[in-house]
């Protein structure tokens, strides 16, 4: 097996992993856990196909994984932020339970 076919296949059962949490899940924070893994599975595809592509030197890769992670952290901080609220209003974080979101 070739090293990149082994960093996909890595990151195909990550993005698996994760999307199955983000389903299964009914706990908010285990859900936003899941998306987190599947973002973590982006970046590693990024990584791999710049290091293993024709011009390693130019390193868009990570610049795209850099891009990635500040979009990770700011959508895990609303999201954060999201369930704070959202426990604060209906004291719990399952997702079955909060059906209601008006103000």
């Amino acid at each position: 097996m070739t090293p990149l076919a082994s960093y996909l296949l890595v990151s195909a059962l990550l993005f698996a992993i994760g999307l199955a949490g983000a389903v299964t899940r009914r706990n908010a924070i285990l859900a936003l856990i899941g998306i987190e893994l599947m973002l973590n599975a982006a970046n590693l595809n990024f990584i791999a196909f710049w290091r293993f592509g024709p011009h390693p030197e130019a390193l868009t890769g990570v610049m795209f994984v850099i891009f990635s992670i500040a979009i990770a952290a700011a959508e895990a901080a609303v999201g954060l932020a999201l369930i704070i609220a959202i426990y604060r209003h209906y004291k719990t974080a399952n997702l079955d339970e909060v059906r209601n979101l008006k103000g």
